[in-house]
């Protein structure tokens, strides 16, 4: 999330607009973003109707993390069809700044 604060103004340059989504409840977002500095918008979908829309939560009943968000990428157009999608097994598998800044020029949104 680091990066992507630190390169908010390429993002802004390329007249995108970076938005996280989480889980969690929007105070502990707001704690996150006061502690971490965050310059862009963290929204909360704790009550989880987004994130599985998008395939972005675990849905499986039986996995001992089910309902838990999946790390997630979207880019969006103006008309909010998903042009890049891209959904990470692992959680702690992270694309960087300069990834989604390359997918965002590939997909012409």
């Amino acid at each position: 999330m680091r990066d992507f604060d630190a390169n908010l103004s390429q993002f802004e340059a390329a007249n995108a607009q970076v938005v996280g989504v989480s889980a969690d409840h929007v105070n502990t977002l707001q704690a996150f973003t006061d502690a971490n500095k965050i310059r862009y918008p963290l929204l909360s979908d704790f009550g989880r109707k987004m994130l599985p829309a998008y395939g972005a939560m675990v849905t499986d009943e039986q996995s001992p993390i089910y309902r838990y968000a999946k790390r997630a990428y979207f880019i969006l157009d103006r008309q909010g069809i998903v042009r890049y999608m891209k959904i990470q097994d692992n959680a702690l598998d992270l694309l960087t700044a300069e990834e989604i800044l390359k997918a965002l020029k590939e997909s012409g949104a």
